[in-house]
Order: structure tokens, then sequence, then C-alpha cells
């Protein structure tokens, strides 16, 4: 595959009007071959073997919540990146899952194609069927390159999304006790 990915960034480079063969270019369709293999790596990762029996029994039902997960995405409509930071809850429903484990869910759906909308979703979706919580909470802030190098250029841009399941969904209040928590380093 990244033999291929090498050629096609070798055609690439010669339809911008750059010679591939030029010193400082030859090893670039090798290099991006393997960066685009890297940050498309999620393809390859599946929630089952990212778990990896990181699932415990827990009779609490405090809020858990990480925040500030780094993630650096590729948008799908430009292959450019897009990155920035997500904030996960959940109420545990007997079952809770090892913090890491939170991160790498993350991870697994920003290395693909993705639009933060989707992404959002997925991370809580994904949680929600691992372990049945009684609720799940994501926001995913974003800064967006197809809005900040091309096109409309707003450098200062950001992008907020949400998904909530179960209790944060119904429940304003519980919403709300997350939301607070997940701003409280900002003050």
């Amino acid at each position: 595959m990244k033999g291929q990915f090498s050629e096609l960034y070798s055609g690439l480079l010669s339809q911008i009007g750059e010679d591939p063969a030029r010193e400082g270019l030859t090893l670039t369709p090798k290099r991006a071959a393997e960066a685009m293999s890297y940050m498309t790596g999620g393809y390859k990762m599946n929630l089952q073997t990212i778990l990896n029996d990181a699932i415990f029994d827990s009779p609490g039902e405090g809020m858990i919540i990480v925040r500030n997960i780094e993630y650096f995405s590729l948008c799908e409509h430009h292959l450019l990146p897009f990155f920035g930071r997500v904030h996960v809850g959940y109420i545990p429903n007997d079952k809770i899952v090892g913090l890491s484990k939170i991160a790498r869910v993350v991870e697994m759906f920003a290395r693909r194609l993705q639009v933060q909308e989707r992404l959002t979703t997925e991370v809580a979706e994904a949680l929600d069927t691992a372990i049945h919580p009684q609720g799940v909470a994501v926001v995913c802030e974003g800064k967006h390159l197809c809005m900040m190098a091309r096109g409309i250029e707003k450098q200062h841009s950001s992008v907020t999304t949400s998904h909530v399941i179960g209790v944060f969904r119904d429940s304003h209040t519980t919403r709300s006790e997350f939301m607070t928590l997940i701003a409280s380093e900002q003050r």
C-alpha cells in the first residue's frame, strides 16, 4: 500500500509542476505516504481491540470526565488537517472503562477521514455501546485548516460540537454540571 501511495504522491508533485526527482523532493513521496498511512491508521483499529479487557465492574454513579484529549484528523472534504481537544464524560451503570482507553477511542476515530460532527458522535456512541452507562457527553473543539489556510482564511475561528446520550440528554442539570466541569480550568 505504501508503494502505491508513494507513486500517487510522486504523480501529485508532477501535477503541481514540481520535479519529484529534484534534490529535496526525492524522499517526499515516501514520507508523504508514511504520513498518510499514520494519519489514517484508525481504519485498522477496532473498539474491541482498543478496550482490550479494560472494562471493569464498579458500583459508583459519579460523573467521570477526561478533559483535553488532543486529536489530529483529516477533513474528508479537503484532506487538510483539523485538530483540537475532546472532552468526554460519562456516568457509569455498573461498568467503567480504563481512562487511557477513552483517549484511544478518540484516536481511533480521529485517525480516519472525518468531519468534526461525526467524530464527536462516534466517540459518544462507541462508549455508550461498550459500557452501557447512564449517559455519555462528548464535546469536541477544533481548528480547521480548510477554514484557516484556504477559502475564507479565518485564522482565529474554531468549531465546537457536542453529542449527548442518556441522562446528559434528559437532564439539563447533569448536562450543565458536565459543561461547567470541562470549562473549570479556563477560569
